[in-house]
């Protein structure tokens, strides 16, 4: 009966503190009030009523009414709570990822692109409530998804991104520009790109600089990540006969400087992942840096359940007050 109810009047609970103190009250009140008559025989009263015994009945309904009555008093009820959220300050995100050969070195396992398509993907379902898009580049770019709030797209296109796509080569211009043209006419209150690459720009026919001055121009912050270890990592130099990468130890170069730059103009920060849990923190970090607000609502609603207990506490008294004037009537 008490099965998902609350009480709007808990402090009349102490008022059950009465029921143990009647008791002890009826107890010596039915001493004081038994009275004892010597006879020489009992022989004229062989028979024994059982009524007198079931006397204490009365006053065991009337407690248990009192009790019915405190419990109403106390007011139980049952309480429907729903929830509606709603987001405040949307945040659109677009990630730009490089995918160019030197993505295949194996300083992060089981290679760079790997690591970071998994990392990636958590972090997209970190964002439930914003709207994320992909960018993919080498030597040129495109969009491999626009901004959208079906995670499901974002991570299927995500898993589908692989080496060879693209000319190979490194177009950080031309992937932070693609990245700026799909969030230029973003409504959202927040607007920032995660570009990510492994080298120094060295194709594509827009500048880093200019590609930053638009994101600077739409309010778009950008976080740059350089990814790989420091000093030489296990790299495709060439190809086997049969198609495959040749790897050697080749020394890694990032231009760090124009990623700092780019992230600096912008608003953003800069991050160096030399390893799969830096990459990791790193994107936990942006996580942390760019909340979305949301507003939720809560609904209450009560459903009152003190009647059944006054109706109990009615029936008690009236079953006592019954038998009080029946067949306990000679014995009152």
């Amino acid at each position: 009966m008490f099965e998902n109810i609350s009480f709007a009047n808990p402090d009349f609970f102490w008022l059950l503190l009465i029921l143990p103190l009647a008791i002890v009250w009826y107890i010596f009140k039915q001493k004081e009030e038994t009275a004892s008559l010597r006879i020489s025989s009992a022989k004229g009263f062989s028979y024994k009523s059982i009524l007198p015994k079931l006397k204490p009945g009365l006053f065991i309904l009337r407690l248990l009414a009192i009790g019915a009555i405190i419990i109403a008093m106390a007011r139980p009820q049952t309480e429907d709570i729903s929830t509606r959220t709603k987001t405040t300050k949307g945040i659109d995100i677009v990630i730009a990822i490089d995918v160019s050969s030197s993505m295949l070195a194996r300083d992060l396992k089981p290679n760079r692109l790997s690591a970071l398509k998994d990392v990636a993907a958590d972090f997209i379902k970190k964002r439930p409530n914003d709207r994320i898009g992909l960018v993919v580049y080498a030597a040129e770019s495109y969009t491999k998804t626009p901004v959208t709030t079906d995670k499901s797209i974002v991570l299927n296109a995500l898993s589908e991104i692989t080496y060879g796509q693209l000319e190979d080569g490194t177009a950080i211009g031309m992937g932070l520009a693609t990245s700026v043209n799909r969030l230029k006419e973003s409504t959202a209150k927040s607007k920032i790109i995660i570009l990510l690459t492994d080298g120094v720009n060295n194709s594509g026919f827009i500048e880093p600089q200019t590609a930053s001055d638009l994101a600077i121009e739409y309010g778009i912050k950008t976080y740059t990540i350089g990814l790989g270890t420091n000093g030489n990592a296990l790299s495709p130099i060439s190809y086997n006969a049969d198609g495959s990468f040749r790897y050697g130890m080749r020394q890694v170069e990032i231009d760090e400087e124009l990623l700092k730059d780019i992230a600096l103009a912008t608003g953003g920060r800069y991050f160096r992942a030399t390893d799969n849990e830096s990459l990791e923190e790193i994107y936990d970090e942006i996580n942390k840096l760019e909340k979305t607000e949301i507003e939720e609502f809560k609904y209450y609603r009560y459903e009152e359940k003190f009647r059944p207990w006054v109706l109990l506490a009615g029936a008690l008294l009236l079953v006592e007050w019954i038998l009080r004037n029946t067949l306990f009537r000679s014995f009152v």
